[in-house]
């Protein structure tokens, strides 16, 4: 690393180089509670400077309000940013709170072109299925979204929450960039058969969540009562009731790493997810969210840090003691569909 900058990363066999930690952007405008827009804004400008070049939002993400927020952001930087978005949560017409999961081709078309106009750019570098309708036949849907590659209106493709079979069925018709998922010392079923399937088709891993939804930094320990009314994590079965006191015990051995190295429990489960790409010998770009520019430049810290091999066998134990699902339902998530 040179300058303070990150090492960068490639999107898939074809895709353009990123910073190998981008940025999760949904928080500046969603689910987290209320945030400082101007606070955010240099958030984004601060993450730019040490190199982070791939930032991840979706047409979901405040029904459109997130990608409006980063639009003058991607403007202005238009030829040094990666811009990641998505598809696949229909909001229904007069229910905001709902969404409906939709990959037919007349759908993807209208989202695209409705994510265009919200980013005020003439082509997403990386448009992603947010989720999988498994009603609709997976080669149906890319076989779409391959045709707006073609139009121009996208570069990359990108696909979220998928199976191995499924990942394999859509590299058959369209390669496929980046997959994005859930990966975390937290949330590590997709090492069963995912991971290696992208590792086999030259698929670039993208773990959301990386630091799992901020429970492995110790921010909060309980979410009915750390965390506000509106954040979705108090819906989520891991950080409520006793799951949240069990799984809070499950830091000691982060925080034993953290002190040995002296940095933050949030900067070990980051510098594990990054040190995946080693363990597993494929390129893994985490995209922690964050709205803070002291926390930007946190996680951009932990890609110097390495693990020692006694170290990695201490956080080995962790993920198969977690108490409660990633999410409520998991039909959703590649792991209730393998």
């Amino acid at each position: 690393m040179t300058d303070g900058r990150i090492p960068t990363a490639q999107l898939g066999d074809d895709g353009p180089a990123v910073g190998v930690q981008g940025l999760g952007c949904m928080g500046m405008s969603f689910a987290y509670g209320p945030s400082d827009a101007k606070e955010s804004r240099a958030t984004l400008e601060r993450a730019l400077e040490l190199g982070i070049t791939l930032y991840d939002t979706a047409d979901a993400y405040g029904a459109g309000e997130n990608e409006k927020f980063l639009s003058p952001f991607f403007k202005e930087h238009r030829d040094e940013v990666v811009i990641a978005t998505k598809f696949a949560l229909s909001i229904p017409p007069g229910e905001p709170t709902r969404r409906v999961i939709r990959n037919d081709p007349p759908y993807i078309r209208q989202a695209v072109e409705a994510s265009l106009k919200r980013l005020d750019v003439e082509a997403i570098d990386l448009y992603y299925m947010h989720r999988r309708d498994v009603n609709v036949p997976i080669e149906e849907s890319v076989g779409a979204m391959a045709e707006l590659v073609r139009e121009g209106k996208v570069k990359h493709l990108g696909l979220s929450e998928v199976t191995a079979a499924e990942l394999r069925a859509a590299q058959a018709v369209h390669p496929i960039a980046a997959l994005q998922s859930e990966w975390s010392l937290f949330s590590r079923d997709i090492e069963a058969q995912v991971v290696p399937a992208a590792r086999e088709l030259g698929v670039t891993l993208v773990p959301y969540s990386p630091l799992g939804r901020g429970f492995l930094t110790g921010s909060f320990t309980n979410a009915d009562k750390d965390l506000t009314a509106d954040d979705f994590r108090r819906q989520q079965p891991r950080f409520t009731g006793e799951n949240a006191a069990a799984n809070a015990a499950l830091l000691e051995p982060i925080r034993t790493v953290a002190e040995a190295h002296g940095v933050s429990l949030g900067q070990i489960a980051l510098a594990w997810v990054q040190q995946q790409t080693t363990v597993h010998d494929l390129p893994v770009v985490p995209i922690p969210g964050t709205r803070k520019p002291s926390r930007v430049e946190e996680n951009a810290a932990a890609t110097r840090i390495e693990l020692t091999k006694e170290e990695l066998e201490l956080l080995e134990p962790i993920a198969g003691q977690v108490a409660g699902d990633r999410y409520a339902d998991m039909r959703f998530s590649s792991a209730g569909r393998e």
